[in-house]
């Protein structure tokens, strides 16, 4: 369990990291063991790489992720669209 992450979803920072081939920012929302059994980071990706192209609401396997770090940049929470109980979570360490 990564206690920066919670306190990143408990002050509203946003986070960086590199996945998937690129470096992304997010707003998260929650953090916990998805139903795959793996730990997750459901947040709403606001800039940066994106396989699709498109912004919006991820789930991300932190067992991909490198280079994870808290930013001082602080937003709006929750996002509209954002629902507490995330069914994709087994187990929630931290949820807006």
């Amino acid at each position: 369990m990564n206690t920066e992450i919670k306190d990143a979803i408990r002050n509203q920072n946003l986070i960086e990291f590199n996945y998937d081939g690129g470096s992304r920012t997010v707003e998260p929302h929650c953090y916990g063991i998805t139903t795959a059994g793996n730990e997750g980071l459901r947040a709403y990706q606001v800039d940066g790489y994106s396989s699709s192209g498109r912004m919006g609401w991820k789930m991300f396997d932190l067992g991909k992720a490198s280079s994870i770090n808290v930013l001082a940049e602080t937003f709006e929470s929750p996002r509209p669209g954002y629902k507490k109980g995330d069914r994709g979570m087994d187990h929630i360490y931290q949820e807006v």
